[in-house]
C-alpha cells in the first residue's frame, strides 16, 4: 500500500473502532489499548503519521498527532486516540460521562512536500484551500494545521497569519530563512464526513 492509497471503508471502521476502544481503555486502565498489527490487515501495518481530533457537541474537545510516520498506522491511532483524550493539555482529562457523546475523527497524512517560495505572494500563489495542511517552521518555532482549519479560516492569507501566531511567530512576520511544508491527508469520522468542523492540530 503506497501513502497515497485511500483506506477501504472496512480499514476506517477498524480504526474508529480502535481508536474509541483505546480511549475506553485510557478509562478503564490509565493507558492507551495494546494493539498487536499482525491482528489486523496489511494495509493498517504500513507505517503513516496520523492526528485523532475529538469533538463534543461540535467543539474541539481534544487533538493529538505526529508529522511524520514512526509506527504502524493501526498503532498510531491508537496512541493517539489515547493522547487527544487524556493528554492534550489546552483540555482536562476526559471523563467517562463523554464518552458516548464524543465524536471521532482521524486524519491520515501524505509524506510532507518542501515549498518553493521567495515571497509571501509567492508562498500563497501555491496554497490549496481545503486539501493543504501547512508546517511552517522558523529556526525552533514549529506549527502546524490540518486542512479542516481551511473550514474556519478560508482565506489563504488569514490561514498562514493565524499559523504563525500558533507557531509563536508575529502575523505578519516574514524571513527568507522561513520553511513551510504542506501534506494532505484523508479524514473520517463517525459519519464519514470530508470536512472537519472545529478540528485542529
Amino acid at each position: 500500500m503506497s501513502s497515497t492509497d485511500a483506506l477501504s471503508t472496512s480499514d476506517r471502521a477498524t480504526l474508529l473502532d480502535v481508536a474509541r476502544a483505546s480511549i475506553q481503555h485510557g478509562l478503564d486502565h490509565g493507558r492507551a489499548l495494546p494493539v498487536n498489527p499482525a491482528d489486523y490487515p496489511e494495509t493498517l501495518r504500513t507505517q503513516r503519521a496520523t492526528f485523532v481530533t475529538l469533538e463534543s457537541g461540535g467543539q474541539l474537545r481534544g487533538c493529538i498527532g505526529a508529522l511524520a510516520a514512526y509506527q504502524p498506522l493501526v498503532q498510531d491511532v491508537a496512541a493517539h486516540a489515547y493522547a487527544a483524550a487524556f493528554e492534550d493539555p489546552r483540555f482536562p482529562e476526559l471523563r467517562v460521562n463523554e464518552l458516548p457523546k464524543l465524536e471521532i475523527h482521524i486524519s491520515v497524512l501524505s509524506p510532507p512536500e518542501l515549498l518553493q517560495f521567495g515571497s509571501e505572494a509567492e508562498l500563497l500563489a501555491q496554497l490549496r484551500p481545503g486539501v493543504d495542511g501547512l508546517i511552517l517552521q522558523f529556526r525552533h518555532y514549529r506549527s502546524t494545521f490540518l486542512p479542516a482549519v481551511w473550514e474556519p479560516l478560508p482565506d489563504p492569507y488569514v490561514f498562514l497569519a493565524q499559523l504563525k501566531q500558533k507557531a509563536g511567530l508575529p502575523l505578519d512576520f516574514w524571513s527568507p530563512e522561513l520553511q513551510v511544508q504542506r501534506y494532505t491527508t484523508e479524514y473520517f469520522g463517525a459519519a464519514d464526513r470530508h470536512d472537519g468542523g472545529a478540528a485542529g492540530a
